[in-house]
């Protein structure tokens, strides 16, 4: 039962993130805002498929997919500290 609310507070809790900084994105237009909340969106994904694959589908193994939206949230992440820091 805890391990279920902390895994759904988790995804809820990044979802949350990669809204706010979207939505900030939105508003003031810093590249930045935009590589962090596209991280946060995958990170989000990552929380979801943590979900099913612990809670909803114990019997499929998501770690592959787990793994790699985790591997795109830290590219994106990346990509876009080194991309801001040449402009």
């Amino acid at each position: 039962m805890i391990a279920a609310i902390t895994y759904s507070l988790c995804a809820l809790t990044a979802a949350v993130c990669a809204y706010l900084l979207l939505q900030a994105y939105r508003r003031g237009g810093y590249r930045l805002l935009l590589w962090s909340g596209l991280c946060f969106t995958f990170l989000t994904i990552n929380n979801l498929l943590l979900v099913c694959d612990k809670l909803i589908f114990p019997q499929i193994d998501f770690s592959l997919w787990r793994n790699m939206s985790l591997l795109i949230a830290l590219a994106i992440l990346l990509y876009g500290l080194i991309w801001d820091t040449e402009s």
